[in-house]
């Protein structure tokens, strides 16, 4: 080990220096968002006079859009696992005709253009009156998320050994007490991994939001940054203080999440 450390230190340094690039967009927005100055131009490398006035005036005018991307958020990951958990459940362990069919019409969602899918959506919503509502947008962001939820959770499941289910089935359950009792805990990791990336699709989504909504009634923050930005061009603290905050919860989610995403699956059941 004391050999090999030298020759990892070059790969460490370079690991740090594309850590530093990538983070530097995230580190200036939060510099930006410190400063007193109008332009991003005139802010300096560190705010040596920090202000939180932008925050004040992003909190006061950008509270309630966070709330409403909170909503649609969070019900998007509560609708998308309750469809994709059973769907991809019965994908992996159940001999269906047509499961191949359906894998490659999920695989050929996940390359649609999301403005195509806003553009058909907007003509029914209109018609059944779902526009400018926040569950109009929840089924709008779960035609996003639910296709891939479905594809991470059946090749989750697919590992399950048949055994543990029909040791289940033996002691007399039901297959939806065998699939809620032994199915959904095993897979725990994956359930809370498709839900960390259905968070993050609903939560950064802009082309819904934007072709959905056409009243201010319903305004997730993406949307709002979007105005925002429209509308205070000159002054970028607050809009760098609103971007800061629209992060914070992806960050805590993403910080909950890791141990979660990086451990094994069945590495507690098999023991």
């Amino acid at each position: 080990m004391e050999r090999r450390s030298p020759r990892r230190l070059p790969y460490t340094i370079l690991a740090i220096v594309f850590l530093a690039i990538m983070l530097f967009p995230v580190y200036w927005m939060a510099n930006t968002s410190l400063q007193s100055g109008a332009a991003a131009v005139n802010a300096t490398f560190f705010p040596t006079h920090p202000t939180f006035a932008a925050y004040q005036q992003a909190i006061s005018e950008q509270l309630a859009n966070m709330g409403t991307s909170l909503m649609i958020a969070v019900g998007t990951v509560i609708f998308t696992l309750l469809v994709a958990t059973p769907a991809a459940y019965a994908m992996a362990k159940f001999r269906l005709p047509w499961a191949g069919t359906v894998l490659l019409a999920l695989l050929i969602s996940q390359m649609i253009p999301g403005i195509v899918i806003a553009n058909a959506l907007y003509t029914i919503y209109n018609d059944i009156g779902l526009l400018n509502t926040i569950p109009g947008l929840i089924l709008a962001d779960s035609t996003t998320s639910i296709p891939f939820a479905i594809l991470i959770l059946r090749a989750f499941m697919e590992a399950i050994p048949p055994s543990l289910v029909e040791a289940a089935r033996v002691d007399g359950a039901g297959p939806w007490r065998a699939f809620w009792s032994i199915v959904v805990p095993l897979s725990r990791n994956a359930i809370i991994t498709a839900g960390l990336f259905s968070f993050l699709f609903a939560w950064s989504d802009f082309v819904f939001a934007l072709t959905l909504t056409t009243s201010d009634t319903v305004r997730p923050v993406t949307l709002g940054i979007y105005n925002y930005l429209a509308a205070n061009v000159q002054s970028w603290a607050p809009v760098m203080a609103t971007a800061t905050l629209a992060s914070i919860p992806a960050i805590i989610f993403l910080v909950f999440a890791q141990r979660y995403i990086s451990a094994g699956a069945l590495g507690g059941a098999l023991k």
